[in-house]
């Protein structure tokens, strides 16, 4: 890690040739300092520049904050960190299946906390203490949560990580933010990332800034040991994340301009997505979502036995229409996850067009 924590005036410790910039390989402007760029190896931590907005934006120390690969590569390093063979983890759901993948391949026992659609997603704080054990070492939760797009309280994530320091005090609760600011105008609720040493937030650019191709997450760890674990768990994994989505992605975190016409746009595509459902009640329903391009949708189980849910997803495949069934979350079949933030509004509107005229002929026989 020393190699790549900082430089030396005259390194003869590396293995490399000499570093391109940016400028020697692109037409970038000689006024725009991006073209100076050393397309280097990074350090294991993230950029300064990037980490220091990260900072300012959680309100906690640059040194708390690791840049990963993505919110995927944030959620595996955190299992691998803190979970062994036979430890037990608790996972809500439904859920990312990746984070219930990261769990799987650290080795631990999977404990699960059922959220469910005609409940509104909302999680009990009485079910979840029922699912610690004094073996557990990882709970994840995500705030809004994927794929409801439903939030949890700071309050209620607060009474979560007192329920663990009581039952399982060595325990990380992570909390994946990825949506936290994917909101349809109102203000960003705060981070978690500051909540307890026991409370591990992560996030990345690749949801609300619409900059997935980047590649750019960050856990934020105040706990100064599991913090070191992590940092190691990066370098041993992939040494450093590219300088240059680091670079980009400080741009895309550091412009406003970029995130008002994202969430305008959530703005705009949510009310279509609202009053589509609206349009097609009682075969349909949803849980309005409190952040995020996406929502969970319900097909009317008087309306579409499972041959007729079936129906439904085939039709939409031969129309060239995908959406995401429940199943893939872990939740019933009569669900299904529309993302309503990623098509322009007039392709979203043609799309629901086509989810309409399916609906109709998908209905039980």
């Amino acid at each position: 890690m020393a190699l790549t924590a900082g430089h030396a005036q005259h390194d003869l410790a590396e293995s490399l040739a000499p570093a391109l910039t940016l400028r020697q390989i692109l037409a970038v402007s000689d006024a725009d300092p991006i073209g100076d760029l050393e397309l280097d190896y990074g350090t294991p931590a993230g950029g300064t520049e990037l980490r220091e907005i990260l900072a300012e934006q959680h309100g906690v120390s640059p040194d708390s904050i690791i840049v990963t690969a993505g919110g995927m590569h944030a959620i595996f390093l955190v299992a691998m960190m803190t979970c062994g063979p036979g430890d037990r983890a608790l996972l809500t759901v439904p859920a990312f299946p990746v984070a219930e993948a990261a769990l799987d391949a650290a080795g631990a026992v999977v404990d699960y906390v059922g959220q469910s659609f005609a409940e509104g997603y909302v999680l009990r704080l009485e079910e979840f203490q029922a699912k610690l054990t004094s073996r557990t070492r990882l709970v994840y939760i995500a705030t809004p949560q994927n794929p409801s797009g439903v939030s949890i309280s700071q309050g209620l994530v607060a009474a979560l990580s007192e329920a663990m320091l009581e039952i399982c005090p060595t325990a990380v609760l992570l909390v994946d933010e990825t949506y936290r600011t994917a909101t349809y105008g109102t203000p960003s609720p705060a981070s978690v990332a500051t909540l307890a040493p026991n409370v591990v937030a992560t996030s990345s650019v690749s949801k609300l800034h619409g900059a997935a191709g980047l590649r750019i997450g960050w856990v934020i760890a105040q706990e100064p040991r599991l913090r070191d674990q992590l940092l190691h768990g990066k370098y041993t994994t992939i040494l450093s994340c590219s300088p240059l989505d680091e670079a980009l992605a400080s741009r895309v975190l550091a412009s406003d301009a970029v995130r008002a016409r994202q969430v305008e746009h959530l703005r705009v595509t949510r009310k279509i997505t609202e009053g589509w459902v609206g349009e097609h009640r009682p075969l349909i329903d949803w849980i309005p979502p409190d952040g995020g391009g996406l929502c969970c949708i319900r097909l009317d189980p008087t309306a579409f036995d499972l041959r007729a849910v079936e129906r439904f997803h085939v039709l939409l495949s031969e129309l060239g229409c995908r959406v995401a069934p429940g199943p893939w979350f872990g939740d019933e079949a009569h669900v299904f996850r529309l993302g309503f933030g990623y098509l322009s509004p007039n392709d979203l509107t043609a799309a629901l067009t086509t989810v309409s005229a399916v609906l109709n002929k998908s209905v039980s026989q």
